[in-house]
């Protein structure tokens, strides 16, 4: 058997990542070579990633990155938010952002064949690296790729990210760059669904004209009400849902006296040009999946009575 310095465990665990033990056995069982026990320890890796494929992972962070006039925003998903937290996968999350800008995958599953970030092991084999390194179940879950004049925010360290793009003259003034962030600030606290009246489906205002009107139907008072009436009260009704669901009818969050839409006409003027709002991306950590609830007195009481 080698005879194993401590400096060499040391620098395995520098490269890697992983813990003090791992890497003295993967040397151990590697008779010293350095490389080997690298691959030694990629390759107990992805059996590690195997065994935690079916945990849940809800947690971890969505990141955005912009280069060149590509914009990328990514969700990471971890078991837990101390993983969020943690340099190294900041780090893996960023290599993959770059990756994305780069090469510009289709989708996922182009992303994970793709050469990680300054390395020549995939997107996906990184991936059961860091699995194996953090010690938790972790996946790609979506990212989107957006070209042109953009404006970004990220919201509580990475809980929620906005990517907004825009049709502009203006880009390169001073106070566009702010505006476009109070336009990210707003999706981000208001969560519209469409930019504008003409982004909403024929089909989805049908539909909520029907709820409104059986809404009023069922309503003892407003029922006996002329029809002309109830067409009113749900032309009135479909206004306050562009107001709620279209961002540029929504009240701008940092001064209600002004729509979204106003605030943009006022910023366009004030720089001397035109701005126009085309389309946004919002990410929320952990959207749509559904977190496990421990039974922690079930659990307990499984313990005690065998």
């Amino acid at each position: 058997m080698a005879n194993i310095a401590a400096k060499d465990v040391m620098e395995l665990r520098k490269k890697t990542g992983c813990g003090m033990m791992e890497c003295k056995k993967a040397l151990v069982e590697t008779d010293g070579n350095f490389d080997e026990a690298i691959k030694y320890l990629r390759e107990k890796g992805l059996s590690v990633a195997a065994k935690k494929a079916d945990r849940i992972a809800a947690e971890g962070v969505v990141d955005i990155l912009t280069e060149n006039g590509v914009t990328a925003i990514i969700e990471v998903n971890a078991e837990t938010d101390f993983v969020a937290k943690n340099a190294s996968f900041k780090e893996f999350v960023k290599g993959i952002l770059k990756t994305i800008v780069e090469n510009k995958p289709a989708d996922l599953e182009a992303l994970k064949a793709l050469p990680y970030n300054g390395t020549e092991v995939t997107v996906e084999a990184e991936l059961k690296n860091m699995i194996f390194t953090i010690g938790e179940n972790m996946s790609i879950r979506r990212f989107e790729i957006i070209e042109g004049t953009t404006g970004t925010y990220i919201h509580g360290g990475g809980s929620a990210g906005v990517v907004t793009r825009f049709d502009t003259d203006v880009a390169d003034k001073e106070g566009f760059a702010e505006y476009a962030k109070n336009v990210c600030m707003q999706i981000a606290a208001m969560s519209p669904t469409y930019v504008d009246r003409d982004h909403v489906p024929a089909s989805v205002i049908e539909s909520e004209k029907e709820i409104l009107l059986t809404q009023i139907q069922n309503d003892e008072n407003l029922s006996k009400k002329p029809d002309a009436v109830k067409e009113k009260m749900v032309t009135g009704r479909i206004s306050k849902f562009y107001d709620n669901n279209c961002l540029v009818d929504q009240a701008y969050v940092k001064d209600e006296e002004l729509t979204v839409g106003k605030y943009t006409e006022k910023t366009a003027k004030e720089l001397g040009g035109s701005i126009k709002i085309v389309s946004f991306v919002k990410y929320e950590r952990g959207e749509g999946i559904e977190k496990r609830e421990d039974d922690f007195a079930a659990e307990i009481n499984k313990l005690v009575n065998g």
